[in-house]
């Protein structure tokens, strides 16, 4: 194996890796496990948010990586494991990114309203508004009902596998959609939260660190403009015959 990859999250805190590549050849696309000590780590991690990932670069030139070590990316025929595993790869990373979504959206509104109540009743305070009081409501009304869709999207998925069949395409759409739609609606609560906590949102604390992360994995590939527009492609019906490789719709 050779080669150079982008963004490998928690690289820091691995012993082992697992790379994507195409095989020469037959393009066929699988994933290599090595141990990290058989490539050259890049140490270019510097951001401002999500940095605890430390999600850095690295490269490698002919690595012999044993075949026992590698599996078809786009498989959903596990060797081990349970019904969770029937989802693929890139479905499963999902179930993270939208964790990690509702988790940043639920701990900003939490610090607001710590910050409201320490400056409740001074002068001119701003969150003793109506306006700060709908904002919040709304924002709260957003996260929740956010969480609320890609929950029942999710317990769809969850009856479907332990039925012992595959996603459907709908169902890898609209855990796809549901990814992108909790990402930036968690983004939109954060613009909120940076209106209405003042200089909090401006000093190291949980809120600024929390809207540097935010800014950060809203640039993830998975909530990326390209995602949603082939999400629509196939719940418009403009592709009803495609199917998902990967982040791709696939005619």
């Amino acid at each position: 194996m050779s080669g150079s990859w982008q963004f490998a999250s928690g690289m820091a805190h691995a012993t082992h890796i697992h790379s994507a590549i195409r095989v020469e050849g037959t393009g066929e696309l699988r994933v290599l496990a090595m141990p990290k000590s058989q490539v050259e780590l890049v140490d270019n991690w510097d951001v401002l948010g999500l940095r605890a990932t430390h999600s850095i670069d690295y490269h490698c030139a002919d690595v012999l990586v044993p075949a026992t070590h590698t599996y078809l990316a786009t498989t959903r025929n596990p060797a081990n494991g349970g019904a969770i595993y029937r989802l693929g790869l890139v479905n499963m990373s999902a179930i993270g990114h939208t964790g990690w979504a509702f988790g940043v959206g639920r701990r900003l509104l939490d610090e607001l309203k710590w910050v409201a109540a320490a400056k409740s009743g001074t002068r001119n305070a701003a969150v003793d508004t109506a306006q700060f009081h709908a904002e919040y409501a709304t924002a709260e009304a957003k996260l929740r009902a956010a969480r609320a869709w890609a929950m029942e999207v999710w317990k769809g998925i969850e009856v479907t596998l332990d039925a012992g069949e595959l996603a459907s395409t709908e169902q890898d759409t609209l855990l796809r959609l549901a990814l992108n739609h909790a990402t930036w609606t968690v983004q939109d609560v954060g613009q909120t939260v940076h209106r209405w906590a003042g200089t909090a949102a401006i000093r190291r604390g949980p809120i600024d660190r929390f809207l540097r992360d935010l800014g950060t994995g809203t640039q993830h590939i998975t909530s990326s403009p390209t995602v949603l527009q082939n999400c629509g492609k196939w719940l418009s019906g403009a592709q009803p015959r495609a199917h998902w490789e990967f982040l791709d719709l696939t005619p």
